[in-house]
């Protein structure tokens, strides 16, 4: 489908930017269809369909608190705090760069900034007030919803995983990429629910909006791979990914 789309538009768009910017006009609609079902869900949470479940998995993680999964909770936390993911960021930045993906550098950037961006607004748009049924293990001052860890975890882990992913030569490796990010995201959303500051729902909202961001961000991505040749720096970039890809196959 995604590759049909686009050689469709090859057909009956020239040039670089306007096929580029068409594909990713549908890649916005595409997230927007995402949102939906955010915005399903946050109806839902707005007239109180999901409280009484959101409070139950509350009480479950709680009564099964103990001292080492309190500490490891909290370590695997940070996993989603602001820093580690800006380091993390501006590690697969450099990177990226260096090896002459500059294209990819920009859009990891830009993704990122604006993917917490969007989880701000929405924040203060729903102005959800934190759980107060169980103890808190964390210290936090934000509205609850959505999870803005598990937001910025799925953009940020998704996108680095997608991106690095491409200069792995082999499909064992970028699969084994794609479990890592997918395991790392997951266990700091369930963190999240687990130390108290967080509804299920408040996750689960996180995981779709940032999901929806990052099928932005793979559409826009394709897009310039596909069009890379309309254009000589992405070109050149693109032909430097696939003989790199080449020469560690063998």
């Amino acid at each position: 489908m995604l590759n049909s789309t686009l050689r469709l538009l090859a057909r009956h768009v020239k040039g670089f930017f306007a096929p580029l910017a068409a594909f990713i006009t549908v890649g916005l609609i595409v997230a927007a269809a995402g949102l939906g079902v955010f915005a399903l869900l946050a109806e839902g949470v707005e007239e109180g369909i999901t409280q009484r479940f959101d409070e139950s998995v509350l009480h479950w993680f709680a009564q099964r608190r103990t001292p080492f999964l309190d500490e490891s909770a909290l370590e695997i936390t940070t996993l989603g705090n602001g820093l580690v993911l800006v380091m993390i960021v501006l590690i697969a930045s450099v990177f990226l760069w260096q090896t002459q993906h500059k294209w990819s550098a920009s859009l990891l950037l830009f993704a990122t900034l604006t993917g917490k961006l969007l989880n701000t607004i929405l924040k203060l748009f729903y102005d959800r007030t934190r759980p107060s049924v169980v103890e808190a293990l964390a210290d936090v001052s934000s509205p609850s919803f959505p999870s803005g860890h598990a937001m910025s975890a799925m953009v940020v882990y998704g996108s680095v995983a997608y991106l690095v992913g491409r200069l792995e030569p082999g499909r064992n490796l970028r699969l084994t990429t794609w479990v890592v990010a997918a395991v790392v995201i997951l266990a700091i959303g369930i963190s999240r629910t687990y130390l108290g500051v967080h509804y299920p729902s408040d996750v689960l909202a996180g995981f779709i909006a940032g999901l929806a961001w990052l099928g932005f961000l793979v559409a826009a991505m394709r897009a310039l791979q596909f069009f890379a040749r309309r254009r000589p720096e992405t070109h050149a970039e693109e032909k430097d990914l696939h003989a790199d890809a080449g020469v560690n196959a063998h």
